[in-house]
């Protein structure tokens, strides 16, 4: 069941990998399966989230509610995204690897959508983004546990 948790858990846009690896570890899961589950986790919802942007944004973007949402969301995007304009798909695979809030798989596919990356390379970028996200953060929670 704890495994199911952490999985479910990083796939939850604003936590993912971040808050996953902390409760796989505070339930006693190994650090590798840990890693591996958190990166299914994360990478689960790459597919319908770029599904959504791409057949679904334009039509709600034409109710004023939802327009000013999506205006808010790809600014907020677009100004985190250099290095992704610059390197493309190592880029957004950066991005996403950096476990710090705003950065990781769902504002990833957001950036992807807007730079015009094909899924293949988002899946790919989101795939190894996420599972470097989870060793970093993995390797902090062990290293402060172990001073505890």
């Amino acid at each position: 069941m704890s495994e199911l948790l952490v999985v479910i858990l990083a796939a939850v846009p604003i936590i993912e990998v971040r808050g996953a690896i902390i409760l796989g570890a505070a339930r006693g899961i190994e650090p590798i399966q840990n890693i591996l589950l958190c990166t299914l986790g994360s990478i689960l919802p790459v597919f319908p989230v770029l599904w959504f942007l791409n057949t679904l944004t334009e039509r709600l973007r034409k109710h004023e509610k939802f327009d000013r949402f999506f205006s808010w969301l790809f600014t907020r995007t677009r100004a985190k995204s250099d290095l992704i304009e610059k390197y493309e798909t190592i880029g957004l695979m950066l991005f996403i690897a950096v476990p710090l809030p705003g950065t990781g798989v769902w504002t990833g596919c957001v950036a992807a959508y807007l730079m015009g990356l094909s899924w293949f390379e988002t899946f790919f970028a989101a795939t190894f983004g996420t599972a470097i996200a989870s060793v970093i953060v993995q390797a902090l929670v062990t290293g402060i546990s172990s001073i505890f």
